[in-house]
């Protein structure tokens, strides 16, 4: 059994590391949850922090790589983590800074390491993982180094588990799915909500299982043969100069285009309203834009290299009977068509929740070992409960990511759950304390740590604007904070005036009431108090590995107490998988079913 090769952390173990983000938490969560809009017209820095920001700055950015975290057990007060027992202010940075270190994940003593895991799987001998398919050739860097690491870990538990099938939920555009397939031999079915994914995923199969063939007899002739299948389209390859290989990479680029751009009606951009006054004013927005809004504080207008990201899901209760049917019947014609030539991948359509009977959806279903990678929301949180449901999953290995997009049982003025079926928590024991995060923390918790500690920061000056913009828009405007809605104006703006003038723009307010000279003046007040806004947002950055790791505790004392109620998980596990530069939701909550007639 795993448990006497690497060892088990025990139930009450969780608890107590939980027990003890919590009350760190307790003060520090109403950090992460202000609101970086509302930065000026609420005051929040004072409301929050007594200290200057210089000093914050100084700490974080001269001590927090040398400063030692505080061992959990040797807490003793609020005060001790840095805030005041009366104001609940942060009035001490170093001992913030030694207490979210101390509950943060690396620091919890809680992580199986991946060697440890791997040596545990494959009986002590790690097999060899230089593969005939390079994951470089056809990936970026970071999707080919998660690729690698959890297709070998996925492989193992297959392998330790002794089962062929592999189900991958959110599979996307099926990258690891095609790995596992072409690399290790695995029956994999990808589900995924996205029928422009599903065949994007189709197409790119087929495609690489051509280039897979050509890699593993001569690498540069063989290539050239794949390419040539698309030349008479993409002929400006070739003028280009490229070498098969880097032609290879070309057109997989492009498949991946297509896919993104699929038809119109999957792209149309929902609807949003702004309330100026007594007015609604209507306007359209993409996905990205949205994630600007009110409630979602600083995380629309990240770059990818802090934060990642989610790919839409579409409820099925939002399709009409026609598309329900279509999708079912492309799903059949994809299994016919794949099994007919010989292909161990099978890429299908459907939006899967906790209550999904996976009968439905994959006809020749088998013991099998469930995974996702970087699934959104609650999708993460429906995996491990199908897992626990079906005697058929052996094994479960979930990476999560937007946990912004999680439904929150006790989030009570977000109510969004239809079903009943929490996203958070999830185990028995936080429910039974009704701990709450709220959406703006859990956004926070989004945030990469060490991205921004090796100079991939912030956007400092975009959310300067926009915080700004707040405050022409309450004292000009009248407008309600929690219905606006301005997009990415940030990066289409020469000035500061001319962002203003286009944000008002967008929002179809009259800004010739606005002379340029007294929108330059509002920059001009708060351009000193910009170190404010900085300081309190990597105070942010700092606590969000403490709600990250909340989190996927709370998933892993899910499994535990399954496997005290049921007996049917005998080991689970978190660990870290992927270098978190690369990757920075770098955790993936593992667990293995206790295993009848097993050779382990």
């Amino acid at each position: 059994m795993l448990s006497s090769l690497i060892g088990d952390i025990s139930i009450e173990t969780v608890r107590n590391k939980l027990d003890a983000i919590q009350r760190f938490l307790s003060a520090s969560l109403r950090i992460s949850n202000a609101h970086t809009v509302d930065f000026y017209t609420e005051d929040v820095w004072n409301e929050f922090v007594a200290v200057p920001p210089e000093s914050v700055l100084a700490v974080i950015t001269g001590c927090n790589q040398q400063t030692a975290p505080v061992p959990v057990e040797e807490e003793s007060s609020l005060c001790f983590c840095g805030f005041g027992d009366d104001s609940l202010k942060l009035v001490d940075v170093a001992s913030f800074l030694q207490a979210a270190k101390a509950h943060s994940l690396p620091h919890l003593q809680v992580c199986t390491s991946l060697e440890d895991l791997l040596q545990g799987l494959q009986g002590g001998g790690r097999e060899s993982t230089d593969k005939a398919l390079g994951t470089d050739d056809f990936m970026n860097d970071k999707k080919s180094h998660e690729v690698k690491v959890m297709s070998e870990l996925v492989a193992s538990l297959a392998k330790y588990c002794n089962i062929q099938q592999v189900i991958d939920l959110g599979s996307g555009k099926g990258y690891l799915c095609s790995f596992l397939s072409m690399e290790y031999s695995l029956k994999v079915y990808g589900i995924d909500s996205s029928s422009t994914n599903t065949h994007g995923a189709n197409e790119r199969n087929r495609k690489l299982k051509r280039y897979s063939k050509a890699y593993q007899r001569t690498r540069e002739p063989m290539i050239q043969e794949t390419v040539s299948e698309i030349q008479e389209d993409h002929s400006s390859m070739n003028e280009a100069g490229l070498t098969p290989s880097e032609k290879v990479q070309e057109l997989l680029v492009l498949m991946d285009k297509a896919a993104l751009d699929g038809p119109a009606s999957s792209l149309d951009s929902p609807e949003h309203t702004v309330k100026v006054g007594g007015e609604n004013i209507t306007g359209a927005q993409s996905e990205t834009e949205d994630l600007e809004a009110d409630g979602s504080p600083f995380f629309g207008i990240l770059s990818s290299e802090v934060v990642e990201l989610p790919t839409p899901r579409k409820n099925p209760a939002e399709l009409s009977s026609e598309e329900k049917e279509r999708r079912k019947q492309e799903n059949l014609k994809r299994k016919s068509k794949t099994r007919s030539d010989s292909s161990l991948y099978s890429p299908l359509t459907s939006y899967v929740t906790a209550k999904t009977e996976l009968q439905e959806i994959i006809s020749d279903m088998e013991d099998s070992v469930m995974v996702g990678l970087h699934t959104c929301g609650d999708l993460a949180s429906s995996t491990l409960r199908i897992f626990t449901a079906k005697p058929e999953l052996k094994a479960v290995c979930s990476v999560g990511c937007c946990y912004h997009l999680l439904s929150e049982e006790f989030d009570c003025p977000r109510q969004e759950s239809p079903n009943g079926i929490w996203g958070f928590p999830m185990s028995q024991y936080m429910k039974q304390q009704k701990w709450n995060c709220g959406r703006n923390a859990r956004m926070s918790a989004c945030l990469a740590l060490e991205r921004v500690a090796v100079g991939q920061g912030l956007p400092t000056q975009s959310l300067f604007y926009r915080a700004i913009l707040h405050v022409i828009l309450k004292e000009h405007y009248g407008a309600i904070k929690s219905e606006k809605r301005v997009g990415n104006v940030y990066s289409k703006a020469a000035s500061f005036v001319d962002y203003i003038r286009k944000a008002l723009k967008k929002l179809g307010l009259d800004e010739s009431k606005l002379p340029d000279s007294l929108i330059q003046d509002y920059y001009d007040k708060y351009k000193p108090r910009m170190n404010e806004m900085e300081a309190f947002n990597m105070l942010k950055v700092v606590l969000a590995p403490c709600i990250e790791g909340l989190i996927l505790l709370d998933r892993l004392c899910y499994l535990k107490e399954q496997a005290s109620y049921h007996e049917n998980t005998s080991w689970s596990t978190l660990v870290k998988l992927f270098d978190p530069l690369k990757s920075p939701r770098c955790y993936a909550v593992v667990g293995v079913k206790r295993l009848l007639n097993s050779i382990h």
